[in-house]
């Protein structure tokens, strides 16, 4: 079923700055599956547009270039599996929004009360939700919010950053500048 809701918006997917956020995003995440067996701990989030992408978290520079360039040659070689990740945000906004229609649909039509047969029936929805939202999220990535094959994308430039956070101590942030891939 997401196929066909990927055909029909296909029109939009392809466009070039849509086409182009899709790939940084599935190079995104094929850089932190490669990052993730070289680095211990890896704890990094990212975030990805038309002109590449940011990793936020400790790693080093070299590691994160190389993790990049070799992410992108696997993909450009066929392995386009490695744009999708299990800890995307896609699957997150995904497990929320069904979470949360199953609670509304859990609460709806009752009063402000929640006895106990109702909250193990809300409780079971929800649990439900979580566990469809799983695949529906991987598939998501999978049909619309990355794009396995990198076509001509390229990788301009890695820079590290630290921004200092109020409260925290300071932020380690790596830009991969790219060019192309809206073709």
């Amino acid at each position: 079923m997401m196929q066909q809701l990927a055909i029909l918006a296909r029109p939009a997917l392809h466009l070039p700055v849509i086409r182009k956020i899709r790939r940084n995003h599935g190079l995104e995440h094929a850089t932190i599956h490669l990052l993730s067996r070289r680095v211990k701990n890896l704890s990094m989030a990212g975030r990805s547009s038309a002109t590449g992408f940011i990793l936020i978290g400790e790693a080093p520079t070299e590691q994160i270039e190389q993790a990049a360039r070799e992410a992108l040659n696997r993909m450009k070689k066929g392995e386009h599996q490695l744009a999708i990740h299990p800890n995307c945000g896609t699957n997150l906004v995904t497990t929320g929004m069904l979470t949360s229609l199953a609670a509304v649909i859990g609460t709806r039509g009752g009063t402000a009360r929640i006895n106990g047969d109702r909250f193990a029936g809300l409780t079971i929805m929800m649990m439900l939700a979580v566990l469809i939202s799983q695949p529906l999220g991987l598939s998501l990535q999978k049909h619309f919010t990355t794009d396995g094959d990198p076509g001509d994308l390229e990788i301009v430039s890695v820079t590290r950053k630290t921004w200092d956070v109020p409260m925290l101590k300071q932020m380690t942030v790596h830009e991969v500048v790219t060019r192309g891939g809206s073709a």
